[in-house]
């Protein structure tokens, strides 16, 4: 391997690792990302860890601030609802396609992803279950087989993937993706487009309500606080 490469093998493990604790929320958003801290962390130099957080800043997920930081985004709700105006048109497209040209292994591909969803949300699993749940969209998009579909779905998969996180109920989720695979199975493209709007439409609406319980532990725990001072 090339020193050239080194350096951008180095920033995309950077990025992948900083990606994935973000949309996990491991990384909260409004918390720092230093410099020099990631890269003790990752027993690297500078350079990979800047080049990371320049490719988390195009997808969208951070803010860089001058010379040696970064802060995780803070996503509104003016911007999801950006993104789901953008899904309506995108994704019953996807859908649609999918169901009329997938193949026998690209099928199968998305089967075990639907598999792997379920499983891991009847385990209580949230992190496996929504990280399987952004795989099946992406694996709808491929068996779409759209280039130009599948360029506009991932400038803004990493969104799309932080949006399907803000859910509490998995099961759900997992029943509406049954659905979608099985219109796509049945090649019934008027169906799959269908459920692929109401799929959208009740993912706003979890969201919504995920976004009220978080705020409603926040709040109990400013209460709890103030009560414990007195």
């Amino acid at each position: 391997m090339s020193t050239a490469e080194e350096p951008l093998l180095e920033s995309t493990r950077v990025a992948d690792w900083l990606r994935d604790a973000i949309l996990d929320g491991v990384r909260a958003p409004g918390s720092r990302l230093i410099e020099r801290d990631l890269a003790a962390e990752f027993g690297v130099s500078r350079v990979p860890v800047r080049d990371a957080l320049k490719i988390l800043e195009g997808e969208g997920l951070i803010v860089l601030r001058p010379r040696t930081w970064a802060i995780v985004r803070e996503f509104t709700a003016s911007d999801m609802a950006d993104l789901d105006e953008v899904r309506s048109v995108l994704e019953p497209l996807a859908f649609r396609l999918a169901a009329e040209r997938h193949d026998r292994d690209g099928l199968a591909r998305l089967r075990r992803v639907l598999e792997k969803e379920k499983s891991s949300a009847r385990a209580e699993d949230p992190i496996t279950s929504r990280r399987a749940a952004a795989d099946f969209h992406e694996a709808v998009t491929e068996l779409a087989d759209n280039r130009l579909l599948q360029d506009l779905m991932r400038s803004m998969r990493s969104k799309l993937r932080w949006g399907l996180s803000q859910h509490d109920d998995l099961i759900h989720v997992t029943d509406e993706h049954e659905a979608l695979y099985e219109a796509i199975t049945m090649r019934d493209g008027d169906r799959a487009e269908t459920l692929a709007i109401a799929h959208i439409d009740s993912g706003r609406r979890e969201r919504e309500a995920h976004e009220l319980a978080l705020r409603g532990a926040s709040d109990a725990g400013v209460k709890s606080e103030g009560a414990s001072r007195r």
